[in-house]
């Protein structure tokens, strides 16, 4: 049985992206693919922590995207016929990445809640997420805006807290 995230870590990434696009240019997409995939890593590993977790989240499949396609209108065009990624993008961990993006120390919290599961080794560097460059913020305007998250980020945001709560009493 799989234990890997990378399957949802990558559709989550693609839809966030696609709800929340960059500005024109190569590096802006670069940086934005690098922080959203930073943020669903992260969460993702907060989410499913073991790789039993992992398991069972293959075993039954993620939520897939259609009510996060319906909040923000990002559905698929009629026509496009490369939809098979949208099924394994997981509404919590759109949502808690969400969180992630628009509150830095947040994420840097979460970053630490991280250590608690079976993951904390494959997260790899968090700089751009919870410690965003000017270049960086500029490349993910609509990506890190609070307002145009707060849908997607209101869905799962007390389960996130709480997480972190319970995980890092003592994180401040």
């Amino acid at each position: 049985m799989p234990t890997d995230l990378t399957p949802v870590i990558a559709a989550s990434t693609r839809w966030l992206l696609a709800a929340y696009p960059p500005p024109a240019g190569a590096l802006s997409r670069a940086l934005a693919d690098a922080q959203a995939r930073q943020a669903t890593a992260l969460a993702a590993a907060l989410c499913y922590p073991t790789s039993l977790d992992v398991q069972l989240l293959h075993l039954l499949a993620p939520s897939g995207s259609h009510r996060l396609d319906w909040l923000t209108g990002c559905e698929p065009l009629p026509d496009d016929t490369d939809t098979a990624w949208r099924t394994w993008v997981d509404e919590t961990v759109v949502s808690w990445a969400a969180c992630l993006l628009a509150d830095p120390a947040l994420a840097a919290r979460a970053n630490q809640a991280l250590a608690t599961t079976e993951h904390h080794t494959e997260a790899g560097g968090l700089q751009r997420l919870t410690h965003p460059s000017t270049r960086d913020s500029e490349a993910t305007a609509l990506l890190r805006h609070p307002d145009l998250l707060e849908p997607i980020a209101v869905l799962h945001r007390p389960q996130l807290v709480e997480l972190l709560t319970a995980e890092g009493a003592g994180l401040s």
